[in-house]
């Protein structure tokens, strides 16, 4: 890391993060370290955050209206008003993960069976006294239990009825299924019917004959490119879940930007269907440059992600691999730091052109 990224993070207490390094890098061209769309944040929603600021003088609505609503109508269009009492927005999915990990159950916490993870959730579960279970501890069902799906960094992914074996396999009765689709809506238009959130009917099979609770947490700032706004929510298994959650959180906690933005963003459908479009071509051209130019390197992730997770297959080039990057401007992720997969790299999709800058400086450099 540069001496600069070390200021930002304490390392004794925080975790770790891409997305910091582009402030010190006077030759910054763009960011291949976070996952966001490639797009970059639909203007609609970025002019409609910008005119939020003239009214900054006063709070946000503690009921986080019409953002939320607008948010229902996104994830459900034909249920959305029954469904609407199940979600609430947070500060980011990071302020819901903590929210979430101090109403369950206490005991043990246990990740999604992939070689790494989101780790935020993890750090939670630490900082609330959980004990944590190796996730390749298979036949070890633990009182809360956190899949990251698809899951980041790895690429790996989950259809529906898969999650819901994980989570009958993995979780104890009376237990918490914590399922982030942060991801997900990356899938395709057809996103919703591979979502959890839009299988109501058997969330709420696993509490009436499990007594298991399932909660779908989703980052919003990765799909609409938003990361400085903070922006995620919560789907809760029933509406006394969200109450219970809601009366937990401090109060405006989402700032008037953030909901103007949300409010515009979920209902720019061109902004979408241009997602959808570029997304999966941008990472093809990312995936068959590298094959191509590094034979060694393998690939990993389903086609419609906004990353490639790549295992350089030596520890000293993922290390060179990164610190060129730096170099040129266009800084990727360690899979060092945090992931503990240090012959990995992670890197965004991003456009042709951009993605260029960063191709030639590693060809260039003979790795």
């Amino acid at each position: 890391m540069s001496k600069g990224n070390e200021q930002v993070w304490d390392k004794k207490i925080q975790q770790y993060h891409g997305g910091q390094e582009w402030k010190f890098l006077k030759n910054f061209v763009e960011d291949f370290s976070v996952t966001t769309n490639g797009l970059g944040a639909p203007v609609s929603a970025m002019e409609a955050a910008k005119n939020a600021v003239i009214e900054c003088t006063h709070y946000p609505p503690a009921n986080q209206e019409p953002a939320k609503s607008s948010l229902a109508k996104f994830l459900w269009p034909e249920t959305w008003e029954e469904d609407n009492d199940r979600l609430l927005l947070g500060n980011g999915a990071s302020e819901l993960i903590d929210l979430i990990m101090r109403l369950a159950p206490k005991g043990t916490w246990k990740a999604g069976p992939f070689a790494a993870q989101y780790k935020e959730y993890e750090r939670s579960a630490t900082n609330n006294g959980y004990t944590i279970i190796d996730s390749g501890e298979n036949d070890t069902k633990a009182n809360v239990s956190c899949l990251v799906n698809p899951c980041n960094p790895t690429g790996d992914y989950m259809e529906v009825d898969e999650v819901l074996e994980w989570i009958l396999n993995n979780v104890t009765s009376g237990g918490f299924a914590i399922i982030d689709e942060s991801m997900q809506p990356w899938h395709s238009k057809d996103f919703r019917n591979h979502s959890l959130c839009f299988h109501k009917e058997k969330i709420q099979r696993l509490f009436s004959e499990m007594s298991i609770s399932v909660y779908v947490i989703h980052s919003w700032t990765k799909l609409w490119s938003c990361t400085g706004l903070r922006l995620g929510s919560i789907v809760c298994p029933n509406t006394s879940a969200a109450m219970e959650l809601k009366k937990i959180q401090v109060p405006w906690s989402v700032n008037l930007p953030a909901l103007a933005f949300l409010d515009a963003a979920t209902r720019d459908v061109d902004y979408l269907n241009r997602t959808w479009e570029v997304t999966p071509k941008w990472r093809k051209n990312t995936v068959e440059l590298l094959n191509k130019h590094f034979p060694k390197w393998s690939c990993h992730g389903k086609e419609f992600l906004s990353w490639v997770w790549v295992d350089t297959g030596s520890t000293e080039v993922a290390t060179r691999a990164v610190d060129i990057a730096k170099s040129a401007g266009v800084p990727v992720r360690s899979g060092v730091h945090g992931y503990k997969m240090p012959t990995f790299i992670r890197l965004a999709v991003r456009s042709e052109e951009k993605f260029k800058i960063l191709l030639d400086a590693w060809v260039a450099s003979g790795m």
